[in-house]
């Protein structure tokens, strides 16, 4: 069963449509217990990154999320907001302190493209990627901040809006997704398939 993380301030009517329509049982957890020994777990986001933050620590999941992450043998889903957590900080919220899996900072747009991003817009596996957890194609993305640079030993996928920026990044069996999977049609719905079936920790 794929738990999904209940922080409160993510809309996931859609993806949970998207795990229905796979035929997989979800289910919406602030359980720790749950989200450690759960073979597939979902961090997804939707609003502030203040706000999601401390519903982490307001919940006590912190340490228990961050565990998961650094464990190569657990699949863990992170999307839109959820990628941006990782980080160690954002723009967006100065001086609120994300899981630091990744020693990197969430930066805005500049304000010579239209903020947030919305819409469609091309994903491209970097050509250095020995194993590419997906094929390149098109998804939806809604953000106003973003990855600049990949962090070492993490795979990695970009988008060209307002420059390139980091749009998606992968290790072991964690994949972190800056667009929206649930909302990306065939393709979004391709890679979750791939993501939430049982595989070895090299084929993501």
């Amino acid at each position: 069963m794929i738990q999904i993380i209940n922080t409160g301030v993510a809309n996931i009517r859609s993806l949970q449509a998207a795990f229905d329509r796979m035929g997989q049982l979800w289910n919406l957890t602030e359980d720790p217990a749950l989200i450690r020994d759960a073979s597939h777990v979902v961090l997804p986001g939707v609003g502030a990154y203040a706000a999601a933050a401390d519903a982490i620590d307001r919940l006590g999941l912190r340490e228990t999320i961050v565990d998961r992450l650094n464990d190569p043998d657990k699949s863990t889903l992170c999307i839109c907001l959820g990628m941006q957590l990782l980080g160690t900080s954002s723009e967006e919220s100065p001086g609120i302190r994300g899981l630091g899996i990744i020693d990197r900072q969430i930066t805005r747009f500049s304000d010579s493209v239209q903020v947030p991003q919305l819409g469609w817009n091309n994903v491209v596996p970097d050509p250095s990627c020995k194993q590419a957890c997906y094929r390149a194609g098109e998804a939806y993305f809604a953000n106003s901040f973003r990855l600049l640079d990949p962090p070492e030993g993490w795979e990695f996928a970009t988008t060209d809006y307002d420059g390139s920026f980091v749009s998606s990044i992968w290790r072991g069996k964690t994949l972190a997704c800056q667009f929206h999977p649930e909302l990306s049609g065939d393709w979004g719905q391709e890679l979750l398939e791939k993501w939430a079936v049982e595989v070895r920790s090299t084929d993501l």
